[in-house]
């Protein structure tokens, strides 16, 4: 199993100034690269007998051409030129498969990184430092979490700090014992979810005054002169502060799915919960500040690596709408009704834990012999072989 663990480094400034260098390197690469697929593309769909692009035919082609072309590629490490020609390869793989958007070229200054597989030993940990190639050893804040061979870093640059992001190759998943059976979580607005314990999970809240401040900082950003040592002064400051609220709402993210993922067995949670709140324009701001689709990601790793049972309901189970004592189904429910009265058996309870109650006896339900994300009441429809 892979699974990668991003730590933030402590270089000095010549290890920052080669990280710039690197990450540069390997944009220009990525962007030469789908320039060159692009132009290869339309001569060989122009020409029949033209051979298309591939990764390795442009792989070829930059190490035949670069010591004259741009000899100053062989300031940093072969590594960023290589896993950049990579990534575009399993970006148009994506792409191909119907998984991604058509890649486009990278903007500097944006999500800069550089990539070094472990190949013939390119890069080790000893404790809290790491060893890249040509840089040396660079200190981290703190040690690899994961036991296991190393197979690849991802070195990349968030506002004014570097982080390295280490993929480890772990021998399995973690066995865990989990002391519970089963729960029902019912993500909304307000609270952010409710599991069927009673327990309310409140979303992150404390970045509401750095949001006006983050307003005030990209205002500010706006009137200063495109370019000047202002203008850059401004973006950094407002990259830091995006970069602390969106740590703000990852911590509430893995607090949450990490306790239940080690807590309960089994895991119900609703299929359409996130498409039927962004009908809604309204709450589309609090789907950003509680950011229900990471929640979901999140638990569906974690749920593999702690060997928890992940249960999806169908998209029209009546979570909601059905009653959790005696399974009556309402036909109608509005969205500002808080509580929950039941017409057959008078059963009266508030709406989420209502709903959190029904996934959690389909969970407990839904007996499965084996790990990850199953859902409850689905059809199958057999698979076609896609003809070649």
């Amino acid at each position: 199993m892979l699974i990668a663990h991003k730590i933030a480094l402590d270089p000095t400034n010549v290890q920052r100034t080669y990280f710039a260098r690197a990450a540069g390197t390997a944009r220009f690469v990525y962007n030469w690269a789908l320039a060159e697929w692009k132009r290869q593309y339309l001569i060989g769909k122009d020409d029949p007998s033209s051979p298309l692009p591939t990764e390795i035919s442009l792989r070829r082609q930059l190490n035949g051409m670069k010591r004259e072309t741009f000899p100053w590629m062989f300031d940093v490490t072969k590594c960023a030129t290589q896993e950049a020609i990579i990534n575009l390869g399993l970006a148009f793989r994506a792409f191909f498969e119907k998984r991604g958007k058509y890649p486009r070229f990278k903007t500097r200054g944006k999500r800069d990184s550089f990539c070094a597989a472990n190949e013939a030993n390119k890069f080790r940990c000893d404790g809290r430092r790491i060893k890249l190639p040509v840089v040396g050893w660079v200190r981290m804040r703190e040690e690899v979490r994961f036991k296991g061979k190393l197979k690849r870093v991802t070195v990349s640059r968030e506002a004014d700090r570097w982080f390295a992001s280490i993929m480890v190759d772990i021998e399995d998943e973690k066995s865990v014992q989990q002391p519970l059976d089963a729960v029902g979580v019912d993500l909304k607005t307000t609270p952010f979810a409710t599991l069927s314990d009673g327990t309310d999970v409140a979303g992150s809240k404390d970045h509401v005054a750095l949001m006006k401040r983050l307003k005030r900082n990209s205002r500010a950003l706006s009137r200063k002169l495109r370019g000047s040592k202002k203008a850059q002064k401004a973006k950094r400051r407002l990259a830091r502060l995006q970069i602390r609220i969106s740590n703000i709402r990852q911590d509430v993210l893995h607090k949450t799915t990490s306790k239940l993922t080690k807590s309960y067995r089994r895991v119900g949670i609703s299929h359409s919960i996130v498409r039927a709140i962004a009908r809604n324009h309204r709450l589309s701001g609090s789907i950003r500040d509680y950011s229900i689709v990471e929640f979901r990601r999140q638990l569906d790793y974690k749920a593999r690596y702690y060997r928890t049972t992940i249960v999806i309901a169908d998209e029209f189970f009546p979570s909601s709408e059905m009653c959790s004592r005696c399974g009556s189904v309402k036909t109608e429910l509005a969205l500002s009704q808080r509580l929950y009265h039941c017409d057959d058996c008078g059963y009266v309870a508030r709406h989420n834990f209502n709903a959190a109650r029904n996934l959690e006896h389909m969970a407990a339900s839904f007996a499965v012999s084996v790990c990850g994300e199953k859902r409850f009441n689905a059809k199958h429809k057999p698979r076609v072989k896609r003809s070649r």
